[in-house]
């Protein structure tokens, strides 16, 4: 890839059905009751449509276990549930791109199997191939996944930016919690920040 989006890439963490959509399982990225489902989910496709345009590469990392649970280690609380709920299954509606947030063209899905989007999948392979140097970092949910891509990139040399409000968890309070957490490691901006960024508007 050439241009101005040449040494970044959108790193888009579990936006799907299971965390996402009202009637997924999993109610710990988006509250049942969540007043910001829509605002978050909202700026999290301004900023793909953004990305889009300036010609950013978006890899959208996406959660998907055997449907048996065969080769999943339960040592969490957080996957104990998953078990007891059933969810993130493969080949079930839960692991399915939430509506408007999935992979266009040839963008690149990734699929791994814990919290770190690095975990068990072929991402640090697929950034290189890309050539970015630069992450933007998005997702459901603030608190585990993004946080975990967050502090694993940042380990093997990545810059990165989170996108804080196309995040989301389970609380407000435990979503900011997890960005405050995040400061000294990455850079925290609104979509709008982001897309302000000269690299990517040109």
């Amino acid at each position: 890839m050439s241009g101005p989006g040449a040494e970044i890439a959108v790193v888009a963490n579990h936006y799907q059905n299971e965390n996402c959509h009202p009637d997924g399982k999993v109610k710990v990225g988006i509250g049942a009751d969540s007043t910001t489902r829509a605002e978050r989910l909202g700026n999290a496709r301004r900023l793909f449509a953004g990305a889009r345009s300036a010609g950013v590469p978006i890899v959208h990392v996406r959660l998907a276990v055997d449907p048996g649970y065969r080769g999943v280690v339960v040592n969490t609380p957080l996957i104990r549930e998953w078990i007891e709920l059933g969810a993130w299954q493969e080949g079930t509606w839960g692991v399915e791109f939430v509506d408007g947030l999935g992979p266009e063209g040839d963008e690149i899905v990734v699929t791994h199997t814990r919290n770190s989007g690095f975990h068990n999948s072929t991402l640090a392979d697929v950034l290189a191939g890309l050539g970015a140097r630069r992450l933007i970092c998005c997702g459901v949910s603030t608190a585990y996944t993004v946080e975990c891509t967050v502090r694993q990139a940042v380990d093997i040399g990545f810059e990165v930016t989170v996108a804080g409000d196309a995040c989301s968890t389970g609380t407000e309070r435990q979503h900011l919690a997890a960005l405050e957490a995040m400061r000294p490691l990455a850079a925290i901006k609104t979509v709008d920040e982001v897309l302000a960024d000269p690299l990517i508007s040109g």
